[in-house]
């Protein structure tokens, strides 16, 4: 049962933190998109692929005591930070993940701000449609974001990267 919580303490172990809750599901979801060992289900919702479950978890894993979630008020917005403590890397200790080539991935993705993961998550939602019609679904769901369709071409550029660090071992994401 833990295990699922121990993928994604190791997933903010490798990045040291992770800024916000909404970069947390689109690193998570894109993860689990370049076949990572994640088991959260995803639906469409209004900032693109959510996942309830891995809500639950990181708010269970802050619960135990395993995550230090920061929460930073700029006006309306709350910000939350998500780092790995003393206890949660002795967790670790118990539960081996290893994500192979997918750090590399992981790190790459924690490089990124959300706005832009959360586009690449769109994309990957959309992926299965012809390219002008996942394109149409971004600007219609995506209105208020105002992607341009350079943003998008650099998006699906910014999978076939993460795809690309992915091959380099030759590795996939387990847990032990």
């Amino acid at each position: 049962m833990l295990n699922r919580h121990a993928k994604i303490i190791r997933l903010i172990e490798i990045v040291g933190e992770v800024s916000g809750r909404k970069k947390l599901q689109k690193m998570v979801y894109i993860g689990k998109h370049l076949e990572m060992d994640f088991d959260e289900r995803y639906e469409f919702h209004m900032y693109g692929p959510y996942s309830e479950e891995l809500t639950l978890r990181v708010d269970e894993l802050c619960n135990m005591g395993l995550l230090d979630e920061q929460m930073e008020s700029k006006g309306a917005i709350h910000m939350y930070r998500y780092s790995l403590n003393e206890t949660g890397h002795d967790f670790l200790k118990f539960h081996e993940v290893d994500f192979g080539s997918g750090e590399r991935a992981i790190l790459r993705m924690n490089e990124e701000n959300s706005r832009f993961l959360e586009l690449v998550s769109t994309i990957l939602y959309f992926n299965h449609l012809p390219y002008e019609e996942m394109k149409g679904k971004i600007f219609t769901f995506k209105s208020k974001q105002r992607y341009t369709e350079e943003e998008i071409q650099k998006g699906q550029a910014f999978i076939e990267e993460l795809r690309a660090l992915m091959k380099e071992d030759g590795g996939t994401a387990f847990m032990q």
